[in-house]
């Protein structure tokens, strides 16, 4: 059995699907496990580009599995639909519209192991901000032991750590400390979006995505709310330096009105 399982929430976007999936095949880190839940109005699975490259990850010794989940519930129940396909140690929650270089998996995974903690992050870097140098929102503070569980909430000072990973901050603040790879260094975070490897153990600890039940079916920041929820019990990093570019594409998420952090109990 593979020691990671990937999973791949997606709707009607079988191209930006077909492109983060590509960067998969390359992956130092295979064989895995890809679960993608599809909730769009077209099988992603009945799309050629789609088709192809996960016969692709399947020749590379790939299991896949492509599962239509309907009638949509929102994110916070389509990633606890995924969670409960999985049966690898750990997991990797990733967005449908990102790329990887080649060693972005094999890096979380080293990481995870390494720190013994609850989840590791990769966040994802906007390219087209890469000449937008932003000073006042590069801050950055590294574990410099063991990462150990803390308690970041709305409005406490830990919460202004997200400006790290807004537009390409963070390619600006590798390019200083951990410009390749083999300079992993680990750091504190907020949270982090897109990229994200959790000890499945720990996530389900604290009860997943379970909090589904409390939400209306259109809301945001379920990623943010369980990350929050494993930092609290058993730690949780971001990875520096992170390869996951993000393809800029518009939100499929524009009502974020309701923000799970900031409805809900830690």
């Amino acid at each position: 059995m593979s020691t990671l399982d990937i999973l791949i929430p997606t709707c009607d976007r079988p191209a930006a699907l077909a492109v983060t999936l590509t960067s998969l095949v390359a992956q130092t880190a295979q064989p895995f496990r890809v679960v993608i839940s599809d909730q769009g109005e077209q099988a992603a699975a009945e799309r050629a580009e789609v088709r192809t490259v996960l016969r692709v990850l399947e020749l590379h010794g790939c299991e896949v599995e492509v599962l239509r989940h309907l009638p949509r519930r929102g994110m916070a129940e389509q990633r606890q639909f995924l969670l409960d396909q999985a049966r690898a140690p750990y997991v990797l929650f990733l967005d449908d519209d990102l790329i990887l270089e080649t060693w972005v998996v094999a890096q979380m995974v080293d990481a995870i192991r390494r720190e013994g903690c609850g989840f590791v992050g990769s966040a994802v870097i906007g390219l087209s901000y890469r000449g937008d140098v932003r000073p006042q929102q590069q801050a950055v503070e590294f574990w410099e032991g063991p990462v150990t569980p803390e308690v970041v909430r709305p409005g406490t000072p830990a919460w202004e750590r997200y400006q790290l990973h807004n537009a390409a901050n963070l390619l600006h603040v590798q390019q200083q400390f951990a410009p390749t790879s083999e300079q992993t260094r680990v750091y504190k975070v907020a949270w982090v979006g897109g990229c994200v490897l959790y000890d499945r153990a720990c996530l389900n600890a604290v009860g997943g995505f379970g909090f589904w039940r409390e939400l209306p079916e259109e809301h945001a920041g379920e990623d943010v709310l369980a990350q929050q929820r494993v930092m609290a019990r058993f730690g949780g990093c971001g990875v520096m330096p992170s390869g996951v570019y993000h393809l800029e594409l518009p939100t499929t998420l524009p009502n974020r009105e309701v923000d799970a952090p900031k409805v809900l109990e830690l």
